[in-house]
């Protein structure tokens, strides 16, 4: 610790946030009955855990069950995932796309939420017909409005080659290198912008 401090000037505070590991959640951005989010959040997870880098874990909004913002009394549920957001330190979104965008699920449970969004970074891996990559950038706009920054590399996932029967998830090998240098960046700007906060 005295050694960060006399490099870099550091306080004790500073000091402890760059030793401590990072939480990152993973969340599922889909509720509906037969939804594949579940096993690509676990596919991630577990490439994700390998590393050793963070502290990672699933987020599913099915299990908060949010009702729609602002049409009836949030319950318990508001609250727990503000709580649950506020312990994060950052983010990697498993989207899949809907007409064209994110779920609408996914948006409710964005819009649910604010400052605890605020100054943290995020991942995004999206499928679907043409990899997700409509939703994904329907979501970095959505990101930015938040103050959530959005790395660069973007692992896209097709229906057509890497499921099979469009239910089953069957990753190809080339897409490993992407999650982890995905993962690379989230990390970095997590720990950069945890300063601010």
């Amino acid at each position: 610790m005295g050694i960060l401090n006399k490099l870099f000037g550091t306080s004790t505070n500073q000091e402890e946030n760059i030793m401590t590991k990072l939480n990152i959640g993973i969340i599922l951005g889909s509720t509906r009955q037969g939804r594949v989010s579940p096993q690509v959040g676990e596919w991630v997870k577990g490439i994700a855990d390998k590393r050793g880098d963070a502290n990672y874990e699933i987020v599913d909004i099915a299990e908060f069950k949010l009702p729609f913002l602002g049409e009836a009394d949030p319950g318990p549920g508001a609250a727990a995932w503000s709580a649950k957001l506020s312990s994060l330190d950052g983010f990697v979104f498993i989207t899949q796309e809907y007409n064209h965008s994110i779920t609408a699920a996914l948006k409710n449970a964005l819009d649910f939420a604010r400052d605890e969004w605020n100054n943290k970074a995020a991942g995004i891996v999206s499928y679907g017909s043409t990899g997700g990559a409509r939703a994904a950038e329907h979501l970095r706009g959505i990101l930015g409005e938040l103050l959530i920054a959005d790395v660069r590399v973007h692992p896209t996932l097709s229906l057509f080659t890497d499921f099979e029967n469009g239910s089953v998830f069957k990753p190809a090998d080339l897409h490993l290198d992407n999650v982890n240098a995905m993962l690379d960046q989230v990390i970095a700007w997590s720990g950069a912008l945890k300063t601010l906060r």
